[in-house]
């Protein structure tokens, strides 16, 4: 893994403002910042370890802890609220035994608030990869977690 950080952050050292593309590219390899992964930015960018905590911990979008294998976002935003949004939130936290930013005892789901999918006239919408689900219910949410959660098994 360090041999793989230090090539994202060799890579990118020399832009201007490069911690942010850094720490982006690193979550785009990874699925999440790896504490390995500071020690190399501090070193090759000169900054303090407080600065890169600063940023990842500042950016809602960036991880700390590897999520499941899917990673279920669900819309807050006002309009999606007014549809269902909150109700749904709560039937998601209750059926799946976790909070926002945790993830299934099996790895499978780590669930995320998001603010705003720009599917408002469909809400309420959830996001699975680059994937947007509208008219969500808490059937169609379980149907889905039910999908994402089953292993396929193929027999020759």
């Amino acid at each position: 893994m360090d041999h793989t950080l230090e090539q994202l952050v060799g890579s990118l050292k020399h832009k201007p403002g490069a911690l942010l593309p850094i720490l982006h590219r690193i979550q785009d390899h990874f699925g999440y910042i790896p504490d390995a992964a500071t020690p190399i930015i501090v070193r090759e960018l000169r900054i303090t370890a407080a600065d890169v905590h600063g940023v990842v911990s500042f950016y809602h979008y960036f991880r700390t802890e590897q999520p499941g294998r899917h990673v279920v976002e669900i819309c807050r935003a006002e309009a999606c609220q007014a549809r269902g949004a909150r109700e749904l939130e709560h039937h998601a936290k209750a059926s799946l035994g976790i909070d926002y930013h945790q993830t299934t005892p099996g790895r499978d789901i780590t669930l995320k608030a998001v603010y705003c999918l720009g599917n408002c006239a469909c809400g309420p919408s959830v996001r699975v990869g680059k994937q947007i689900k509208a008219r969500m219910t808490p059937a169609r949410f379980d149907a889905l977690i039910n999908e994402l959660t089953t292993y396929k098994l193929e027999l020759n």
